[in-house]
């Protein structure tokens, strides 16, 4: 292990972000740096080798080609943030990441190492990681079956911590537009030490990744007939994101496919009441790789659409007997002939949980959530608008007001969730998460004789925003106490850091402070809120008959997540999305769906039915909690397709459900249009 001098550390960051100049040593490095040879350290599923020249120290290692290979390095350091750089050869094409952990716990996730031309010619990457005082493990772990790079050795360097993000990407513009496939450009962000990576998002998810060099990339795993919305964020090697660039819209054109899929196979029903009947279906091929989604028909008459493998048909009359098929779709439109048909009776009598339609209650902008005061009627939040609406039962609306200081991302901030004071009928305290200029907040306003106050008090500030990945639902809990889900804002590394206030659920008090109970609250600082941590983007929050909370949170690429939230909990974001990554010591969700099938927003529980707003999936999801309140059944989806994208669901006095709709909401919505609803459920 040999110290380099603190201007060669310096240097060498230069050297590996492409910097014109030095950064200030004063700003970035407090610490001389050590280098620890790979050769030295733990090696799973992987070699020492010496064959290829141009190595420091004795070898270097040679990862075998598989998901999970890993070198990883004890080091010593102090308490705080240090810039770790791994030197590197790859003589293929291919870019080989490697996730980075701290002593188990996710530090830098997907981080590329492209190829440098010859296993003799040696780069280096740096990123900035949190250690603990002392011993700590570094794993850098092979994410592909490419697995990684041969590694040589590790340089790790204490630094002060960075906090400044990098600007916006600027001027992204597409071209070479495919049925599968697209180019993107644009500008290059800047940071005060260097960018290291950029983030292809599609909505809040990444489609890809590349170093932060590279000012251009093809996206390959686009489907024909898709509308697509794409930004571009910036990283620097503190994990600290960008806002967005700007958005560009486009719709891929077909592939000319005229084969339709084939049909889908064992359509059967899944459960029945008085009022509906639950399908599923085996899934569709087609010659494209995918299915577009599945149309339900009552008859002849098309009764539900969706993306999943199954359907709830409600509004259905007793003791009576329907017909049902299904058809597939694929992306250019081609339909299948039907699959079976099946024949089912409703039930003589109610078994409630499965609602049905009631009526239309209001056209509203994006009504994001809905609070029903003592007299029946609701308020409801605009989020584009930045308008609190009051809706009576018969549809009615009078706009109150805006809430001071709320402005948009173009995105998914705006004016969010709501919430009423435990105490509303005596203190007449409305709560309301809403993006502001500088970050994403909870404050409250007064709501007397049927007026909104025309200034807001904040009650928790400081919660980092991002084009995506706000959070933003809010409720008090039987406990008396204020919950708020709060999203990463697009820097993943957020959920797994408690002094962050981003990835977690917060739990506070109705004055702001932090409850004495809370799980960390002797670790003073933003630690004192969190009552779970771990979390992507959150958006629903309910309690169960046994006072156990409930949360629903949207995963990247590949899972959704229903979570019974424990306190202290971590769910293991980023190193664990749902059931799929580095799942070990995490709290596993007590149920997953694919990311196309759910979007879960809002949740309500009613009588231990819980019910799931589905954004992405645009269909209401319904399950029960089984009798020892550790688990749910199997998810039943309902009015597919009907609305288009789900957002809040709301238990009303009356004993129904309202159900919101945001539909045009992924780029800053409409504000000019009302052609979103808020309908009325009922129990059978």
């Amino acid at each position: 292990m040999t110290p380099r001098s603190l201007w060669a550390v310096t240097a060498l960051a230069v050297a590996t972000l492409g910097l014109s100049s030095p950064p200030s040593a004063t700003a970035t490095v407090t610490a001389t740096a050590t280098d620890y040879q790979a050769e030295d350290a733990a090696v799973s599923q992987g070699v020492v080798e010496s064959n290829h020249s141009g190595y420091t120290g004795t070898g270097f290692v040679n990862y075998d080609n598989v998901v999970g290979s890993y070198v990883e390095w004890t080091v010593t350091a102090p308490a705080g943030p240090a810039d770790v750089t791994l030197r590197y050869a790859n003589g293929t094409t291919a870019a080989r990441p490697l996730d980075f952990t701290v002593n188990g716990q996710p530090g830098a996730v997907g981080i590329t190492f492209p190829g440098t031309g010859a296993w003799t010619t040696w780069q280096t990457k740096t990123v900035r990681l949190q250690l603990a005082a002392g011993t700590n493990t570094i794993r850098a772990r092979a994410t592909t079956a490419d697995g990684g790079p041969n590694a040589d050795k590790l340089t790790v360097t204490p630094t002060t911590d960075d906090t400044t993000p990098p600007s916006a990407p600027g001027n992204l513009t597409v071209s070479d537009i495919k049925s599968n496939a697209a180019t993107f450009h644009w500008t290059a962000a800047t940071d005060t030490v260097g960018v290291v990576r950029y983030e292809i998002n599609r909505g809040g998810n990444v489609l890809k990744v590349v170093d932060g060099n590279t000012l251009s990339a093809t996206v390959d795993t686009l489907t024909a007939n898709t509308a697509y919305d794409i930004s571009v964020g910036a990283f620097d090697a503190a994990g600290n994101a960008s806002q967005q660039s700007n958005v560009v819209t486009f719709t891929t054109p077909g592939s000319g496919d005229a084969q339709p899929p084939t049909a889908p196979g064992n359509l059967r029903s899944t459960g029945v009441t008085a009022s509906s009947v639950s399908l599923a279906w085996d899934a569709s091929t087609d010659n494209s790789g995918s299915i577009a989604g599945y149309d339900v028909y009552q008859g002849t008459a098309k009764v539900a659409s969706t993306g999943s493998l199954t359907a709830t048909v409600t509004g259905l009359a007793a003791n009576t007997e329907y017909t049902f098929t299904v058809k597939a779709r694929d992306p250019d439109g081609n339909a299948s002939v039907a699959s079976n048909a099946v024949t089912v009776r409703t039930a003589t009598t109610g078994a409630g949980g499965i609602p049905a339609y009631d009526k239309d209650i209001a056209k509203v902008d994006l009504g994001w959530s809905a609070a029903f005061l003592p007299d029946g009627s609701a308020l409801v939040t605009e989020r584009d608008r930045f308008e609190v609406l009051r809706v009576t039962a018969s549809g009615q609306k009078t706009t109150l007001g805006k809430v001071p200081g709320v402005v948009t991302t173009t995105g998914e901030g705006g004016l969010l969730g709501l919430a009423l004071s435990p105490n509303f009928a005596s203190d007449h305290w409305v709560y309301f998460y809403h993006t502001a200029s500088g970050d994403n907040r909870i404050v409250r306003m007064k709501y007397e004789n049927g007026q909104l106050g025309t200034t807001s008090s904040p009650v928790l500030t400081g919660l980092a925003k991002n084009r995506y990945h706000n959070g933003g639902r809010i409720a008090f809990g039987p406990d008396g106490k204020l919950y708020a889900t709060v999203g990463d804002a697009k820097n993943s590394g957020n959920a797994q850091n408690k002094n962050s206030l981003n990835g977690k659920i917060l739990r506070l008090n109705p004055d702001g402070s932090a409850p004495s109970d809370n799980p960390f609250y002797s670790s003073g600082g933003n630690a004192r809120y969190v009552w779970s941590w771990g979390h992507r983007n959150p958006q629903g929050l309910a309690w169960d008959s046994r006072r156990q909370l409930w949360a629903a949170e949207f995963g990247e690429n590949s899972q959704d997540e229903l979570n019974l939230i424990q306190k202290g909990g971590n769910y293991g974001w980023p190193a664990c999305e749902g059931t799929i990554g580095d799942c070990g010591g995490y709290i596993a969700p007590k149920r997953t769906w694919s990311t196309a099938q759910a979007g879960p927003s809002g949740v309500e529980i009613v009588n231990d039915w819980i019910y799931i707003a589905g954004v992405t999936g645009k269909q209401l999801w319904v399950t029960k909690i089984n009798s020892a309140g550790t688990g749910v059944g199997t998810p039943q989806a309902l009015f597919s397709g009907r609305w288009g994208r789900l957002r809040s669901v709301t238990r009303t006095p009356d004993g129904g459900l309202w159900l919101t709709s945001t539909n045009n909401d992924k780029n800053g919505g409409t504000p000019s249009t009302i052609d979103n609803v808020i309908v009325r459920l009922k129990f059978p």
